[in-house]
């Protein structure tokens, strides 16, 4: 049985960790390398950085403060953020990251995602997908959830799938930040027309949600910020949860026996 993830997610602008809610009212809530060191600690399976300023700004990836994460990382971690380039991609890796997140640079050159799976494989390609519903339906947005694309998440997916991305990332902009679960309807519509693994990712607010986003919405992966770093939930403790309702966790010695 395939063991889920729980994969804290960190937001960085100019060296600063930041939260906001749907995207927006960015607030500095500490310094990106202390947290990373923190998060060793908590047995965390992976960690997601995303540089939101290099989303925004079409900037190129910040590499200095790459290497200063692979210094501190012990843990496998996934990069996004201001990639335009299979040879950004590249230095990228280089500089220790196991997998990196694309989404701007993906509606603009869709062929960025077959590229980087052939030259580095599927398990390295991470498309990004971050999503708002509408009357209409679910639609993608791009550069940190300000330009809707016009795409549907369904048709994007499927074509992201086809080109070669690993897995998706799958945001709810409207969820995210506001700790009231994960949007279980987007999580299954998404899971249901791919068969690549979908982390789940915006509004987790307690274990139950991540029990949900597994169970109710079939996500692989649960990927979390707020909770992480507003409340006295922790990693450890959400394996434990998840592990009591019957989800394959990956087990080690913190954990102990349950």
């Amino acid at each position: 049985m395939v063991k889920v993830r729980i994969i804290p997610t960190l937001l960085w602008k100019d060296l600063g960790l930041v939260k906001g809610v749907g995207f927006n009212s960015w607030r500095r809530i500490g310094s990106l390398l202390p947290a990373i060191k923190v998060f060793n600690a908590r047995d965390v399976d992976e960690l997601i950085l995303n540089d939101i300023a290099a989303s925004v700004s079409g900037q190129p990836p910040d590499f200095d403060t790459l290497e200063g994460v692979s210094n501190e990382s012990y843990v496998p971690f996934t990069v996004g953020g201001g990639i335009q380039s299979v040879d950004d991609i590249t230095k990228i890796l280089r500089y220790g990251a196991d997998k990196v997140s694309i989404n701007s640079s993906a509606y603009t050159s869709p062929r960025i995602i077959e590229e980087s799976a052939k030259k580095f494989g599927s398990q390295c390609v991470v498309a990004s997908v971050d999503v708002k519903r509408s009357p209409e339906g679910y639609f993608c947005y791009s550069h940190s959830g300000t330009k809707n694309t016009g795409q549907k998440v369904i048709d994007w997916v499927k074509e992201l799938e086809a080109r070669g991305a690993g897995e998706i990332l799958l945001t709810s902009i409207d969820r995210d930040g506001t700790m009231e679960g994960y949007d279980l309807e987007l999580i299954s519509l998404v899971t249901s027309n791919v068969k690549i693994p979908v982390i789940a990712s915006g509004g987790a607010g307690n274990y139950q949600d991540m029990v949900d986003a597994i169970l109710i919405g079939k996500a692989s992966a649960v990927a979390a910020a707020s909770i992480f770093q507003f409340t006295d939930q922790t990693p450890t403790e959400a394996k434990k949860y998840l592990h009591k309702a019957g989800v394959s966790v990956r087990k080690n010695f913190e954990i102990g026996n349950f």
